[in-house]
């Protein structure tokens, strides 16, 4: 997302970083353990109410008729267009024919903003998902809104796939030239590769495409002025084949590699041996040394790991969160913002992992081709950070969206107890306080959740598969909001159990049958763990205020 998207300049040892930032990860059917199409999507911005945006139900409509158009980050209102004679009904990012698009942005070369522009990103996303029935269409309809009717934000990276392929589509503006009163410069430059199947890709806020084959209209396709119009700016002046879609239009600094690109090494490091030899890269420190646009994972990856891998907080690596002091005594692999600070001139990056306080929502949509539409299509859709909440299936035929995820149900400044964005909110804001045993439990009902519902689903597609298509979405409508639902009871029982068992910073002891008492009789529990904090923390506080606090025998 690209709500109030900063990039801040510092020194050489600090430059730009993405604060309000998506992350996008890739799997193909190939690579896939079921042979499942996969985009995961984390829309990330500490303004972004997390709720299921967009549905739509299908249309026919009138000659003649238009649609407004509004800006996703800020509601503004953009223009009319045409409307099409026949829409067909979305969910979140994904439509009734398994076309999934997700984004991530880059933001580019600031003077390539066309400040005419009348069709933001988020407008492509949501009016390409009523029109197109595959990726390739979706990517065609995309150019066609963003050239006709002028692209009104920066440069943007985006994931376009269905039940068979999956695509990264880079798009950027041409800025604002103005002859008797018209943009000359309306439109995009733009490149799309398909990724090959097998393989899997990601990208996280920096623009990802390099050099791409001039002659492979099968698996890339661009703008025929792409490299013309870079020549023409003064952003390239080599030969075609040598040509870089994101050297040219978003040149890589310290923080597009530290907070973004290395987003990308670790879901890579997560699923392919040999990455190692990128680390320097990733970090920030050998800006030479880029890791490849995608790459075959060691072995096939399952729907459970691609929803793992949205958790990463760069565990067993440099980078993990875990490990240093700024983890406090529990572990906590969260870093409050601004991402970096200063000491005695110097400045320090706060890590910008995959898994972040400030997600609105995120989900990992499947897309399935042995399975009808109707039935192979399912976002697993779920709210806030994604380290301390899980998933839940919706179909993408359904006619209804759980109340829990309801636009409108809660704002950011309207706490509502039916919304799961505030539930999630609670059980993640108790869990930051002793992130290594409260965050321990949370996500080991998130994993009970996910395996079981993962189970669950493949007998409701098997119950959905040979129904007429009415009774298809019937079934699947009714399935969806009902287990949502459950999934947002499941989360007030533990946000309950939670606070009875750590309050104070103590933790109630448990067995089989529950919390124990005393013996007493009278509900008193048994003394309470008190595990106290971590051995850096200890010898970091001994380290700074030993003098005070040392025991005197």
């Amino acid at each position: 997302m690209k709500k109030l998207l900063t990039v801040f300049v510092v020194l050489a040892l600090m430059a730009s970083q993405k604060a309000d930032a998506c992350t996008n990860f890739i799997i193909t059917k190939g690579a896939s353990t079921d042979g499942s199409v996969m985009v995961t999507y984390a829309a990330d911005s500490h303004q972004l109410y997390g709720a299921l945006y967009k549905y739509n139900p299908p249309k026919k409509v009138k000659a003649g008729q238009m649609m407004p158009v509004y800006e996703w980050d800020t509601g503004r209102f953009l223009t009319n267009i045409p409307q099409v004679a026949k829409t067909y009904s979305t969910v979140g990012n994904m439509n009734e024919h398994q076309v999934i698009i997700a984004e991530t942005t880059y933001g580019g070369r600031e003077e390539l903003v066309d400040e005419t522009g009348l069709m933001d990103y988020g407008s492509l996303i949501y009016i390409t998902l009523q029109r197109a029935t595959t990726a390739r269409e979706a990517i065609d309809i995309m150019i066609e809104l963003a050239n006709t009717h002028g692209y009104a934000s920066s440069g943007e990276s985006f994931s376009v796939a269905d039940e068979n392929e999956a695509w990264i589509f880079e798009i950027i503006g041409k800025g604002t030239k103005m002859v008797n009163g018209v943009n000359v410069n309306k439109g995009i430059v733009w490149v799309a590769r398909r990724i090959p199947d097998g393989y899997i890709s990601a990208h996280a806020n920096q623009a990802r495409i390099s050099t791409f084959p001039l002659n492979d209209p099968e698996n890339c396709i661009y703008s025929e002025d792409v490299i013309s119009f870079a020549r023409e700016m003064g952003y390239f002046n080599g030969k075609d084949e040598e040509f870089s879609f994101c050297n040219a239009y978003a040149p890589l600094d310290f923080g597009g590699a530290r907070g973004c690109e290395a987003r990308v090494w670790s879901f890579f490091n997560t699923f392919a041996s040999g990455m190692d030899k990128y680390l320097d890269y990733a970090m920030g420190y050998n800006l030479n040394n880029p890791m490849p646009l995608w790459i075959k994972p060691d072995q096939k990856i399952s729907p459970k790991q691609v929803f793992d891998a949205m958790r990463d907080h760069y565990e067993g690596t440099p980078m993990d969160m875990t490990t240093d002091i700024g983890a406090g005594g529990s572990k906590l692999p969260y870093r409050w913002r601004p991402m970096e600070f200063e000491v005695d001139g110097v400045s320090y990056v706060n890590e910008r992992a995959t898994a972040t306080q400030q997600t609105g929502f995120w989900f990992t949509a499947q897309a399935r081709n042995y399975l009808p539409d109707a039935v192979g299509g399912i976002l697993w859709f779920g709210v806030d950070d994604a380290g301390t909440s899980c998933l839940t299936p919706i179909y993408c035929s359904v006619t209804d969206v759980p109340e829990c995820f309801r636009e409108g149900n809660g704002h950011m400044t309207q706490y509502s107890p039916t919304a799961a964005f505030w539930i999630f909110n609670r059980v993640a804001q108790f869990a930051y306080l002793r992130y290594d045993y409260i965050g321990a439990e949370v996500q080991r009902v998130a994993d009970e959740w996910e395996n079981a519902k993962l189970k669950e689903v493949l007998t409701i597609d098997a119950q959905a598969k040979n129904l007429p298509l009415k009774k298809q979405k019937e079934l699947l409508t009714d399935y969806s909001i009902n287990t949502a639902q459950s999934m947002f009871n499941r989360w007030v029982e533990l946000d309950q159990y939670l606070m009875v068992k750590y309050i104070d910073g103590n933790i109630k002891v448990e067995d089989e049958n529950g919390f124990v008492d005393n013996g007493s009789g009278r509900d008193i529990p048994a003394s309470p763990d008190q595990p106290g904090y971590s051995e850096k923390w200890k010898r970091a506080v001994a380290a700074d205020n030993g003098d005070v606090l040392r025991v005197v025998e």
